[in-house]
């Protein structure tokens, strides 16, 4: 899977910065405790069961938590996290809103250089998600939840909504902080495996979902 090549990626990344660690003198940067939240602009991209590419809109969710950041050499750390992220889409043509909500782990690898009175933030890293909940709602017509399953019946495919109980992406980050602590961040992020379950008895499907977003975030740093 295309995931996997990117979490080897990102221990490649953790080795090299190590290694770095042990020939630069690491600074006296103290660990620091981060919140941050913000919105986003949600879709689910990917191809139908025909292999047509989906057309859906972007929706706004919400996203926000904490986090650590280690140093590990000069200008240089590493930030885990611990997010509450809303996903989802809205689909065209039948405009049915579909919430999905994760908490989610990311693991980002920062670059802070000092840049006039504050620090230039830049970053990378893999996240992972866990569905804790979410529902589905058309236009006309009452809402009802979604269901985590990895493999359904074909009777549950055709009787509700369900998806993938784990999301696995990149994310990206571009911001900067201030020399009061707080921050300005605008995030990337893109799903790199898939949501939507397999469907027993179906061997040659198509279907491909994944999460992809970006949005703004503030945040503070203790």
């Amino acid at each position: 899977m295309k995931w996997t090549y990117f979490v080897a990626a990102g221990m490649l990344s953790i080795a090299t910065l190590s290694t770095q660690a042990q020939a630069k003198k690491v600074t006296s940067s103290p660990i620091t405790f981060g919140i941050r939240a913000g919105v986003s602009l949600q879709n689910i991209n990917g191809r139908d069961g025909n292999d047509n590419k989906l057309e859906n809109k972007l929706v706004p969710r919400f996203q926000g938590g904490v986090n650590v950041e280690l140093p590990l050499a000069d200008e240089f750390y590493i930030q885990p996290g611990l997010l509450f992220a809303g996903k989802g889409t809205e689909v065209k043509g039948s405009e049915t809103n579909i919430n999905i909500s994760y908490l989610e782990i990311p693991v980002n690898f920062l670059y802070k250089p000092v840049v006039g009175t504050g620090k230039l933030l830049l970053g990378f890293g893999p996240y992972v998600g866990f569905g804790i909940g979410g529902t589905i709602k058309p236009v006309n017509g009452s809402s009802s939840d979604v269901k985590f399953e990895n493999t359904i019946s074909v009777a549950q495919a055709l009787t509700g909504t369900y998806f993938r109980k784990t999301d696995v992406g990149a994310n990206l980050l571009f911001g900067y902080e201030l020399s009061n602590l707080f921050s300005v961040q605008l995030n990337a992020q893109l799903g790199l495996a898939k949501i939507n379950p397999d469907i027993e008895g179906l061997n040659n499907n198509n279907t491909m979902y994944k999460n992809t977003g970006f949005g703004l975030s503030v945040g503070y740093r203790f």
